[in-house]
């Protein structure tokens, strides 16, 4: 049986009620490992079988503290690069025996970054509203679209985590592979949008806490959250 989880990273050193981080590359605060580390005892239930996470550490760091949990050994997988067979890739999972442990694949990609802010990056909340005001900051943070100045709307992030998402990471929960993605607010939003359904409108008001999990279990060619509010008719094949 396939399973979905999705998680945000753990609090970053720019506290997330602060300063809007985008792709300003901070590790975790120390909350955010504590964080990080109550993902981890949740998700021991689940023996994983791969993971992918962002390009920025706040994703990776969550990650890794999470597979701490599980009898296994993360192994970052560079795509199309190494020494392996004509299409360039290591079959690392010939390897256990050597290292003494099974293994998660980690794939690492910029498809599911946080949105690039613009001219608000690593800037202040609190001066952004000043500047803009209130309703037009939490407009474009908030609304499918239009984005802040210069930067990414969700409709943006969409249109780059969803391919990824339907090319690498749903044929492997398909295929009965129990998946772990760190993500980030806007990339794990554009996803839940995809899988559940979700309008432009109401996509307003789907929100991810630092370390929030989302578990999805995938049968008869729906993903189904777990512990779901979500009405039947929002669960569509996928």
């Amino acid at each position: 049986m396939g399973v979905l989880i999705l998680v945000r990273h753990g609090e970053p050193g720019l506290k997330p009620d602060d300063r809007l981080a985008g792709w300003v590359d901070v590790p975790l605060s120390r909350k955010g490992i504590e964080e990080a580390l109550e993902c981890a005892e949740e998700l021991g239930r689940f023996e994983l079988d791969l993971a992918f996470a962002s390009n920025l550490v706040r994703t990776q760091e969550t990650l890794f503290i999470i597979l701490s949990g599980q009898k296994k050994t993360g192994v970052v997988v560079h795509e199309g690069s190494g020494d392996g067979d004509s299409t360039g890739k290591v079959d690392w999972y010939s390897y256990p025996e050597k290292l003494g442990k099974k293994l998660i694949p980690i794939y690492l990609t910029p498809a599911l970054n946080e949105r690039y802010y613009g001219r608000l990056q690593g800037r202040k909340k609190q001066k952004m509203e000043e500047k803009y005001g209130a309703e037009k900051l939490a407009s474009w943070r908030w609304n499918f679209e239009p984005g802040p100045p210069e930067g990414e709307s969700l409709k943006a992030v969409y249109e780059r985590a969803v391919p990824y998402f339907k090319e690498k990471i749903l044929p492997a929960v398909k295929a009965g592979k129990k998946v772990l993605v760190c993500a980030h607010q806007s990339s794990l939003r554009a996803l839940v949008k995809y899988i559940e359904g979700i309008s432009d409108e109401d996509i307003r008001d789907v929100r991810f806490s630092t370390s929030e999990l989302a578990i999805y279990i995938y049968s008869d060619g729906k993903l189904i959250r777990e512990n779901s509010e979500i009405s039947p008719e929002l669960k569509r094949n996928i």
